[in-house]
């Protein structure tokens, strides 16, 4: 594997990682955050991925890789438009549940992430219109980088195909480590759902499209659910069915 290439999985194993955590604590050290630091947030994110993403993107080209190594051709597209289609509508809706069962309960795990919705998720409309482009921007930038760029650099090198699907699904669980151990154990689930999609369908649209709605609903069932701890009524009626 060419040494620039290990310089790149060195940047997504460790120091992606130590740049999320950093930015999670300068967060939650903020006992607010505002609409201008929101919005900072998202623009220096999206503009931070994109470069990533030209750089990565410069260096396949030196090293000759094609359109459909990386997964960026289109073969069967009513194929792949339907299944496009189907995954985000499902990972959408459970992604709703998901957030809207998460609002229900109250303990360290859900204060963990409605501390972190507070500050990340929009709150407002002007919010939202940048958001969704951030959204846009992680679904496009991340599966390059984690489905496209790695699986085809781990697969180029002679990787077993079970464990080039598990090995990208680790490096993008650990760009979600800020999450805590439950996003990483989360996203590195989600990782191996998507890598597997991407080599059935030989294609990262598929993948790409799924990615950005699970952040779109994130963004507007989050702010709904998360932003108000549950009333103890509520608790109380739900906690026995349960257990």
């Amino acid at each position: 594997m060419p040494w620039d290439f290990w310089l790149i999985f060195l940047f997504l194993a460790v120091l992606l990682p130590w740049r999320g955590q950093a930015r999670l604590k300068t967060l939650l050290a903020n006992p607010q955050v505002g609409r201008t630091q929101r919005l900072s947030l998202y623009s220096s994110t999206i503009v931070f991925q994109w470069i990533l993403v030209a750089v990565v993107g410069w260096r396949v080209w030196v090293h000759g890789y094609t359109a459909s190594e990386l997964g960026l051709a289109i073969p069967g597209r009513m194929r792949i438009a339907f299944a496009t289609v189907l995954g985000a509508a499902l990972l959408a809706t459970g992604q709703w549940l998901n957030l809207r069962r998460l609002g229900r309960f109250s303990n360290p795990r859900t204060a963990f992430f409605r501390a972190l919705a507070q500050r990340i998720f929009p709150h407002s409309p002007i919010e939202l219109l940048p958001y969704f482009a951030l959204a846009l921007t992680a679904g496009v930038c991340e599966e390059f980088l984690y489905r496209g760029f790695t699986m085809a650099a781990l697969l180029r090198a002679g990787l077993p195909l079970w464990s080039v699907v598990l090995l990208s699904s680790i490096l993008f669980g650990l760009a979600h480590l800020y999450q805590g151990r439950g996003g990483f154990v989360s996203t590195l689930v989600i990782g191996t759902v998507f890598g597997t999609a991407r080599i059935a369908y030989d294609s990262l649209v598929p993948v790409m499209v799924w990615h950005a709605a699970v952040d779109l609903v994130a963004g507007i069932a989050g702010p709904r659910y998360l932003s108000e701890a549950p009333n103890p009524t509520s608790e109380l009626e739900i906690q026995p069915r349960g257990h």
